[in-house]
């Protein structure tokens, strides 16, 4: 018996749809489907604001939790401790937690890579993971709640010069600030592009009432940031893009927060809230075609030479690392 050809008709059109379903369930980048549907079409500050509304809701952690966290987010290829503050640690997750420390290398701790002086040590943000590193102790200290910023390290060098402290030499500030190594400074740049687009309706308050959050932010909800940081963190994110490292971490802390780093999961998104692409719609689920924007692993990783087992070589010559299956290959090449 032969199948009408309305029938036909009928069935393929139910299939077309079921794939479209499908398809249209899992548009956005790095699995996140519709997760940013509702910044769809928006630009600037607008966009800002309808990000801030995405990706505000989440779990809370407890501070506790962190040690626990950190295993799934900041674990090296080799297991040990992602130090992001200095080139020679090879610590042990729980083991060399915490702590008192004399010297580099000692134990590692929680950072609150935004200070946490600069919103009073309030919740949700006191324990947000997207913020927060586990980096080295004695590091830590001397970075204290300085801003990010470049100096020429005189006030402090951590060992091989990894990370400084010093007087800031990017113009629009003179303060002292604290420099992370060049390997680095484009994942600083996205939490700060996360901190001030999570929580811009805050950002008055820290302004008005911890000063010295005062040159990092601007006192305002858009653009949030200081004219010299925005500036410097912009070129900062530019120059060291987005790395397999941020967007399996990213993904690490969607499993345990729930809400995502939007300036990872769509590299360039600072430029339509911030820069040369403000008058161009965001598009959530067309963002590579329509930006032109290329993927994360096809991106230039910092200058860095790492060992088979995720560590910086020390006393090496600087080459270009690239990321392969979640692991930093060299290559030669020059800044």
């Amino acid at each position: 018996m032969k199948t009408p050809r309305t029938s036909i008709k009928f069935m393929l059109a139910v299939a077309t749809a079921g794939l479209f379903n499908i398809n249209a369930a899992a548009q956005g980048p790095n699995d996140s489907g519709t997760y940013y549907q509702a910044a769809n079409g928006k630009s600037g500050a607008e966009l800002k604001t309808a990000l801030s509304q995405i990706i505000y809701n989440r779990t809370e952690r407890s501070y506790k939790d962190l040690w626990t966290d950190f295993r799934s987010t900041d674990a090296r290829p080799d297991g040990k401790v992602w130090d992001m503050y200095s080139g020679i640690t090879n610590y042990t997750f729980g083991t060399d937690q915490a702590g008192s420390y004399k010297k580099e290398g000692d134990v590692y701790n929680r950072e609150h890579s935004f200070p946490k002086s600069w919103f009073g040590d309030n919740k949700p943000m006191y324990t947000d993971l997207f913020h927060l590193y586990p980096t080295d102790g004695y590091v830590n200290g001397m970075r204290s709640n300085y801003p990010f910023g470049e100096n020429n390290g005189e006030s402090y060098k951590s060992e091989g010069g990894f990370s400084k402290l010093g007087t800031c030499t990017w113009p629009g500030y003179t303060g002292k600030v604290f420099e992370p190594n060049d390997e680095y400074k484009g994942d600083f740049a996205r939490t700060y592009f996360y901190m001030v687009t999570c929580y811009e309706e805050k950002l008055p308050d820290w302004y008005k009432n911890y000063n010295e959050s005062r040159p990092t932010l601007d006192g305002k909800t858009y653009p949030g940031l200081s004219a010299w940081q925005l500036e410097m963190l912009m070129a900062w994110a530019a120059k060291d893009p987005v790395s397999e490292k941020e967007t399996n971490r990213n993904n690490a802390v969607y499993e345990i927060q729930k809400n995502r780093n939007p300036f990872i999961d769509y590299p360039g998104l600072e430029q339509y809230i911030w820069g040369d692409r403000m008058q161009e719609a965001f598009s959530y689920d067309n963002y590579m075609q329509a930006t032109g924007v290329r993927k994360p692993d096809n991106l230039r990783q910092a200058d860095v030479v790492h060992s088979i087992d995720g560590r910086r070589v020390k006393g090496q010559p600087q080459r270009r690392g690239i990321y392969i299956k979640g692991r930093r290959k060299t290559v030669a090449g020059n800044r």
